[in-house]
């Protein structure tokens, strides 16, 4: 089941995303930081009804915010719509221990239904360019990979921008 979060689950949604880096350090991937996601990036998430959680036997297990808010970092992207309602993608994150069983591609499908039903234009996120998995389940639900953008205070690397047209 898939839910809006309420403040009480942050310390449980932190424990989480804390396990999801870990597990991309010890692949190689420094995509996350000890100071991202934090607890407060998730109460902005929270008090905007734009973070959800899925739930499975009362434990969360992933989580995403769906956003109509447009980063200052993605305006200098060359998008394939244009600038007006626009879905953008953050945090998706599913615990270590239960990846590859399906439920990115819940939330992702969540995500892209709710943009749809909500007459969007397309929705739109990036990833991190040394994060291939990541990449790879992007392009196969058919986002075009478009600019590259900066996060300096998470990665020397940058970020690559995609995105869904609907």
């Amino acid at each position: 089941m898939i839910i809006q979060a309420k403040i009480s689950q942050i310390p449980e949604i932190l424990l989480m995303t804390d396990a999801c880096r870990i597990a991309m350090e010890g692949n190689g991937i420094y995509q996350w930081t000890t100071e991202y996601p934090s607890k407060q990036a998730f109460k902005n998430d929270i008090e905007r009804n734009e973070l959800y959680v899925l739930h499975l036997n009362n434990e969360i297990v992933g989580c995403i915010v769906v956003s109509l808010f447009m980063d200052e970092e993605y305006k200098s992207v060359e998008w394939l719509t244009e600038n007006a309602k626009n879905y953008y993608i953050h945090r998706l994150a599913v615990h270590p221990k239960y990846q590859s069983k399906g439920f990115a591609q819940r939330l992702m499908g969540f995500a892209e239904n709710f943009a749809r039903e909500n007459n969007a234009l397309s929705v739109r996120l990036d990833t991190f360019s040394q994060n291939q998995r990541n990449q790879k389940f992007y392009e196969q639900r058919g986002y075009t990979k478009l600019g590259d953008i900066f996060f300096l205070n998470q990665s020397e690397h940058p970020f690559h921008c995609y995105e869904l047209v609907l």
